[in-house]
């Protein structure tokens, strides 16, 4: 049973700030390695948020519009049946994103000027070996690279201007997991752990436009995370899938020197997440197939930092598949998203308040089986 859905464009390119867990972007999808025989796929996504809100009442009422940009996802991968019992696939993903920039004006506003990014890369590498058609293993390692930029500035900061660049960084971890599949019925339940990794920042820290750090190191840790992948046939040429992914972002602290020795003691405040998907996908003839799935994760505390001003979400999503050739296929998907309202705070008080925000995303992703 070849349907989409699972792991295709529809949903590898909806993720980020378009209904995942913290930072995620790429969910780290490992679905490569269990594709039949030897294959290619390269897909591209692009995600459009909605994110905009205001100032509470209290501090002048101030609009942000427009807080969240755009971007887009890049994702590939190469998958190797070596032999019956052996595979190996390589895979590149864009795991975590942020882009987030607040206008206005920061000697009027609470938090205008404030603004983050981070940018990453990752590259996988993941051997499988199946004991039987029920039961399987599979491990490998990961490498990334990451670099960012962080600014703090507005009334809700006390009228100061800080800023910190994390200069690009790389590391290594694991992931290891275990399969139990029924190919009669197309049934996968697939389970697996991603290590954290460490980061070790140069970090440049400006104060009020003046260096006052040219540069020491800052140990970051991105998440270790638990994803349970699942799939099964509920009837001829239909297909039941879903996902759950838990993360630990509490552990994603970023405490440059200056930072911690005289403003505060981390950068982020980002709680632990778990999100969930479920879809069915359905072949309607020999090459064509298409799906439907629904996203969630629960809202926590309104009172989020303002460098993630969202509060869970629900999204849904539509994807399909077209069968070229024997050996080339295309699909495609979009996903909408809707975010639960939150509070950008400083000092456990709430500054502003952000509701009734979206996100669209859209991606294509080519495969080419040999």
């Amino acid at each position: 049973m070849r349907i989409l859905a699972v792991s295709g464009a529809a949903l590898l390119a909806m993720a980020g700030q378009a209904g995942a867990v913290g930072l995620d972007r790429s969910n780290q999808n490992i679905g490569a390695i269990f594709s039949d025989g030897n294959a290619v796929e390269l897909s591209f996504g692009y995600v459009t948020p909605n994110i905009t809100g205001a100032d509470l009442p209290a501090f002048g009422g101030a609009a942000y519009d427009g807080v969240a940009d755009g971007f887009s996802q890049l994702g590939a991968s190469l998958k190797i049946q070596m032999t019956p019992q052996i595979s190996a696939a390589l895979i590149f993903d864009q795991p975590f994103g942020v882009d987030v920039l607040y206008p206005g004006d920061p000697a009027a506003t609470m938090l205008g000027g404030t603004e983050a990014r981070l940018d990453s890369y990752a590259l996988t590498a993941i051997g499988r070996y199946e004991f039987s058609d029920n039961f399987s293993i599979h491990a490998g390692v990961r490498g990334e690279q990451l670099s960012g930029d962080i600014t703090l500035s507005g009334l809700a900061y006390g009228g100061i201007t800080y800023d910190v660049a994390l200069e690009t960084s790389t590391g290594v971890g694991y992931l290891v997991g275990a399969a139990y599949e029924r190919p009669d019925i197309a049934l996968r339940l697939a389970v697996t752990y991603f290590s954290s990794i460490t980061h070790e920042f140069n970090s440049v820290e400006t104060f009020n436009g003046a260096v006052v750090n040219p540069g020491s190191p800052t140990e970051v840790e991105t998440p270790d995370a638990v994803n349970i992948d699942f799939q099964t046939g509920i009837a001829p040429d239909t297909l039941l899938f879903g996902q759950i992914r838990h993360a630990r972002y509490s552990k994603t602290i970023v405490a440059p020197d200056f930072f911690a020795g005289n403003i505060g003691t981390s950068l982020t405040d980002i709680d632990d997440g778990t999100a969930f998907s479920l879809g069915v996908g359905r072949r309607f003839t020999d090459d064509l197939s298409a799906s439907f799935s629904i996203g969630y994760e629960g809202a926590g505390d309104p009172l989020v930092s303002p460098l993630s001003p969202t509060n869970g979400n629900v999204s849904v999503g539509i994807g399909a598949e077209y069968q070229l050739t024997e050996a080339l296929s295309i699909g495609g998907g979009i996903r909408y998203t809707v975010f639960g309202e939150a509070q950008p705070e400083t000092s456990d008080t709430a500054r502003a308040d952000f509701a009734d925000n979206s996100a669209i995303a859209a991606g294509v992703q080519v495969g080419y089986s040999f």
